[in-house]
């Protein structure tokens, strides 16, 4: 079977077919049913991330979590299996119009870097432009859901000496007294940037092996290849965002005024941690980069495949 929900085959004049790019509609409500299979499936080894990222490392002490197994049953020894699953709701809640924004975002990106033969002829550096521009779409909302994502996902680390919050609505009311609006979407400027250079790799490493998997004649690849593809996609964008997401993390959970900004960050992990700090919780964001993102694409083009068939281009 095919996934050929995104795209469609056109016949050219001298008989070469071209690929048809989905209108925004499609776009975006498929890309909303992309980011429910991609938090599902990927949430509890974020969760790990954020812990391993933002655990404090002191000199000549064993480190709290040795990896990536240790912290998943220290969390579910001391918290139960919904400890994987704390800080959810909001990825849950602003994933589907987040996801469905990026790939809105991608569409218009394309009309604006891409040329007509991009995708055919697979010009990487213009399909990249117009991944990255996504993220325009989506800082607004990923920003402020990222800062508390972060925060109520440490607060259980031995370490962590700020308040404690139980659930979303005490954590957003208790950063705004502690700094207003500014304390909300803190770190939304690191948030923007790392997006803009993950989806740079994400979408150009998806449509380059969408196109090396299709079979001559096909309008897509099968179902197990489209799964690959966005299983390798989702680990180039982490591979590029990983250095700018420790950075991004640390700074949005450390107390109000601790760091001027997030060069100030980074410089303090390089200075304590060497470039490896910047690497710091790689195995978790690759184990769950490759199935939470080849969720999201089979889940993106099944829709796309579905709201086809519905009449909708």
């Amino acid at each position: 079977r095919r996934m050929s929900g995104s795209n469609k085959m056109a016949v050219m004049g001298d008989g070469e077919t071209t690929v048809k790019q989905p209108g925004a509609l499609k776009s975006f409500l498929a890309g909303g049913a992309g980011g429910i299979c991609l938090v599902l499936v990927g949430h509890p080894l974020d969760t790990i991330k954020v812990r391993i990222q933002t655990m404090e490392v002191v000199a000549g002490q064993k480190p709290q979590y040795s990896g990536m197994v240790d912290c998943a049953k220290q969390i579910v020894a001391k918290e139960g299996p919904t400890g994987l699953y704390k800080g959810m709701a909001a990825p849950l809640a602003g994933v589907a119009p987040m996801y469905a924004l990026c790939f809105l975002g991608y569409g218009m990106g394309k009309k604006l870097f891409c040329d007509d033969d991009a995708f055919d002829k697979l010009k990487l550096t213009q399909i990249g432009m117009a991944g990255a521009f996504s993220s325009v779409f989506t800082t607004p909302i990923l920003g402020p859901g990222e800062r508390l994502k972060c925060v109520l996902q440490i607060q259980n680390n031995p370490g962590y000496t700020g308040t404690r919050y139980n659930g979303y609505k005490e954590l957003v009311s208790g950063l705004y007294k502690e700094g207003g609006v500014r304390s909300i979407i803190r770190g939304s400027g690191a948030t923007l940037v790392r997006d803009g250079v993950a989806s740079f790799f994400y979408f150009s490493t998806y449509e380059l092996l969408k196109k090396m998997w299709t079979p001559k004649g096909e309008s897509g690849p099968s179902v197990l290849m489209t799964f690959m593809a966005g299983g390798f996609a989702g680990m180039a964008n982490w591979a590029a965002m990983l250095p700018i997401d420790t950075v991004k993390s640390r700074f949005q959970t450390a107390p109000e005024g601790k760091y001027s900004g997030v060069l100030a960050v980074g410089r303090e992990i390089l200075a304590k941690d060497g470039v490896a700090g910047f690497y710091r919780g790689l195995t978790p964001v690759m184990v769950r980069a490759f199935p939470a993102n080849a969720a999201c694409f089979l889940g993106y083009e099944a829709a796309a495949a579905g709201l086809t068939k519905l009449g909708l281009e």
